[in-house]
């Protein structure tokens, strides 16, 4: 949203929400509010002025408007007990008659369960790839650990038949 070398405060606020049907810190506040700050200087905010806000139905801790009550009811019971959350209702239930509308959500779910499924296969793949490479290492390591017991290899021989470096042979030697 911004051009090379705008400052930051030309961004306009952002406000991130997330609405759980469970308590995701198990703190029982009613909503969670986070910031951006420096982990090195804790009074440093990024002057981005972005908010992330968790709004957590079944919280029990803090003040909430008569609004956000009625609605985290609505989310959680399907009641409506005021003028919003019945604006609410009536937007749902129009969406949900909207073909367009409702093919278009089922799609993005589509989607949203391909990236899912080929981001659990790529995380797979990564760990096979690693797993793999940590085998092939320990059974250098053993091989390596076999050949310096025998006392007839030198260690460049070693390093060189088992891909070692030659430091990492030596270490081996150091814990023999």
């Amino acid at each position: 949203m911004l051009q090379a070398e705008q400052p930051y405060d030309l961004l306009p606020p952002t406000f991130i929400i997330f609405i759980c049907i469970f308590d995701f810190f198990e703190k029982g506040n009613y909503v969670y509010t986070f910031k951006k700050r420096c982990l090195e200087d804790l009074e440093l905010e990024l002057p981005d002025e972005t908010t992330t806000m968790l709004l957590n139905t079944q919280g029990t801790h803090g003040e909430i408007s008569k609004d956000l009550k009625s609605f985290y009811d609505y989310v959680n019971n399907h009641i409506v007990t005021t003028d919003f959350t019945k604006q609410i209702d009536d937007e749902i239930s129009y969406l949900k008659l909207d073909t367009k509308v409702r093919r278009e959500f089922m799609l993005m779910e589509a989607r949203l369960l391909d990236e899912r499924r080929d981001g659990i296969a790529e995380g797979e793949a990564i760990g096979m790839a690693k797993g793999e490479a940590m085998g092939v290492t320990n059974a250098n390591i053993a091989t390596a650990k076999r050949m310096l017991s025998k006392g007839c290899y030198s260690l460049q021989d070693i390093a060189e038949l088992t891909n070692l470096s030659l430091a990492d042979v030596e270490k081996l030697t150091e814990e023999a």
